[in-house]
């Protein structure tokens, strides 16, 4: 159990998180998680009753036997470089509070992983899951609705989330949406034809026509629809073609960037469209082979 001062400290930074970086709650309940974590063990490693003085007194071979203990505990390389990042942002603020030398901590360095590359959609795999996600439920605006999301995540580059945010006020779709993506940031996406067609048509059939401050995508009883029926729906249409496990909604925004990339388009753009905070993150799919170029993904959005 942490002493009350490393635990409101703690609270304290969260909150100078949230209110300057924007950071969303998951990333908020990760950096809680990784630091009280961190701090359980340093209590413990120093004998207790420090407090957030211990801070001061890390040396690189304490930091080393924290990732040790993490390493003994099963602890993936990624999670614990993701577990440092967190220790150091938290390092850094408390000592620019208290004057402390936080090198130690600062200059521990992060494990070494092989950063896993995105496993995006062939152009035309992507057709063929659309088409499938169609044939899914037998009611027609279910099927509608399902299929208007799924056109988002690969034809707009959206994440689940900020397909399932849109609300009725956005409807109809203008050639640009105006998306609010991670951390509250907003950004501008293009709208193919083919995507504000697919949410036109879900409209067409849907019983709960689109209110200005309400879900755009209702589930069957009129409430938000729960992001997990578009993950089930798109696991069933995969399982039918026989496409693998990592097809899933994520694959699909995963397959409108590499696509975009292969066709030549510009990696800062992408990422601007992607709504990615660093170009870095963008840069992964240069890593990744899509195949054909611009006309092929053009003819893999034209869906009736």
């Amino acid at each position: 159990m942490l002493p009350a001062g490393l635990s409101d400290t703690v609270a304290r930074w969260l909150d100078h998180i949230r209110a300057l970086d924007g950071a969303s709650p998951h990333t908020i309940t990760a950096y809680q998680t990784d630091v009280l974590g961190f701090l359980s063990f340093i209590n413990g490693h120093f004998g207790g009753g420090k407090g957030i003085a211990v801070l001061g007194d890390i040396s690189i071979t304490d930091m080393r036997a924290w990732m040790a203990h993490e390493r003994a505990r099963g602890v993936a390389s990624r999670s614990l470089a993701r577990s440092l990042s967190a220790v150091r942002m938290f390092a850094r603020w408390q000592a620019e509070r208290q004057g402390f030398d936080a090198t130690a901590i600062l200059s521990a360095r992060s494990p070494k992983f092989q950063a896993k590359l995105p496993r995006p959609v062939s152009e035309v795999d992507a057709v063929a899951l659309l088409h499938c996600v169609a044939l899914q439920s037998e009611t027609p605006w279910i099927s509608a609705r399902d299929v208007a999301v799924v056109t988002l995540l690969y034809g707009c580059g959206l994440r689940r989330s900020e397909a399932l945010a849109l609300q009725g006020q956005d409807f109809p779709l203008s050639d640009v949406l105006r998306v609010r993506g991670k951390g509250g940031k907003e950004r501008l996406v293009p709208v193919l034809p083919v995507a504000a067609d697919a949410v036109a048509a879900y409209i067409r059939l849907s019983p709960y026509k689109p209110m200005k401050d309400q879900p755009l995508f209702r589930g069957a009883r009129g409430g938000p629809l729960n992001p997990r029926l578009i993950a089930k729906v798109v696991e069933q249409a995969r399982t039918q073609l026989g496409l693998p496990a990592t097809v899933t909604p994520h694959a699909m925004r995963h397959s409108f960037a590499t696509h975009l990339l292969s066709a030549g388009g510009d990696l800062r753009t992408i990422q601007e469209l992607l709504g990615h905070a660093s170009l870095s993150t963008t840069q992964i799919y240069t890593s990744v082979d899509a195949g054909r170029l611009m006309e092929v993904y053009q003819a893999s959005h034209r869906r009736a």
